[in-house]
């Protein structure tokens, strides 16, 4: 005799395309089928491209040769670094019905505490100071994936203490001082090129592309979907979300270890000032890119895209000599006008 499950459960198991078993659904028209596409992953893809697009146009109108120059490409794409691996992480948390606000002081401590001069002290290699950083960042983001998923505390209250003591404890290791870096090697490896690549982009490629194929080709990245669309229809289908909670956070904390390594390797120091503010740049980022903050939808692509969307637009802003002010309101009517495109967007999927 087989044992029965329960109705929302299959339904969150089987997925949508066993819905519609034993009946042979009409023949879409033309024009809704354009519609489908325009509304999907790919149309809101071609859509950030095309923004994209634009301000590259803008920023050669305004700046000329200086936007276009080698230099200045090679300029966005370093600075689109950091932030772009901080973004990474945040799509899981977010898709996974999260937030978390507390990378910019992981980043801060991970940073302190990889440049200790005991840290320095420990061999004459650089490595133990990258795996300090990343075991600092990951340790703290399962601490907040632990108080979330049992407390039970709501992400936006735990990540906002998380960000407060960090960045207490940041600078009770530093004394709030700048701690530098003594080995060259460390910055001679980070700062340096490989096959013409500088170390750096490369790094935001790898964890780009682990990304993807973790959100889309294995069963964490199709649980981190289940879990912030309706965790309780994922519990019902025997997704442990808890656990898978602690998990997202985890990597988000892992992701903020790896941004400590290279700016400290840009800025030749570990601060508990690195990191400032760069939770807000990071949720910008990927709320561009079209991940809802609601959870349950978003892609790493789109991410990527928000994050050189946000990095070209700071550069136009710089190369124009606007002062950082006006750069912060523009930066938060545009977050304003994507959030209110998301959900018009979430809006038109839904209804009929």
């Amino acid at each position: 005799m087989k044992t029965g499950v329960p109705a929302a459960a299959g339904a969150a198991a089987t997925g949508p395309e066993l819905s519609g078993i034993g009946s042979e659904p009409p023949p879409e028209p033309p024009t809704a089928r354009r519609t489908s596409v325009l509304s999907g992953p790919l149309g809101r893809h071609l859509g950030l491209v095309a923004a994209l697009v634009v301000l590259c146009v803008i920023g050669f109108l305004t700046a000329g040769d200086r936007f276009g120059a080698g230099s200045n490409i090679r300029t966005i794409l370093t600075l689109s670094v950091v932030i772009g691996v901080l973004s990474i992480g945040m799509t899981f948390v977010i898709i996974g019905g999260g937030i978390d606000l507390s990378i910019g002081s992981l980043v801060a401590l991970s940073s302190v505490w990889a440049t200790t001069v005991a840290t320095q002290s420990l061999s004459g290699s650089w490595w133990p100071m990258v795996m300090v950083a990343l075991l600092v960042g990951t340790i703290c983001g399962v601490v907040n994936g632990l108080f979330i998923a049992y407390g039970p505390i709501v992400p936006f209250i735990m990540t906002l203490a998380t960000m407060a003591a960090a960045k207490g404890l940041a600078e009770v290791i530093s004394a709030k001082r700048t701690q530098v870096i003594r080995d060259d090697g460390f910055k001679n490896f980070f700062n340096g090129d490989l096959f013409g690549v500088p170390v750096q982009i490369l790094v935001f490629l790898a964890v780009g592309v682990i990304g993807w194929v973790l959100l889309n080709r294995t069963t964490f990245g199709r649980r981190t979907y289940a879990v912030g669309g309706n965790p309780e229809a994922a519990r019902l289908a025997g997704i442990d979300v808890r656990r898978h909670t602690v998990g997202l956070y985890a990597l988000m904390g892992l992701c903020c270890g790896i941004a400590a390594v290279l700016i400290a390797a840009r800025t030749n120091s570990g601060s508990s000032n690195l990191g400032l503010g760069y939770e807000l740049d990071a949720i910008a980022a990927v709320v561009i890119g079209g991940t809802l903050l609601t959870g349950g939808r978003g892609t790493i692509v789109g991410t990527v895209i928000g994050v050189l969307i946000f990095t070209v637009l700071s550069n136009v802003f710089t190369l124009n000599n606007l002062d950082t002010s006006t750069q912060a309101v523009a930066k938060g009517v545009i977050i304003v006008v994507a959030v209110l495109l998301q959900q018009r967007l979430a809006r038109s999927s839904i209804s009929p």
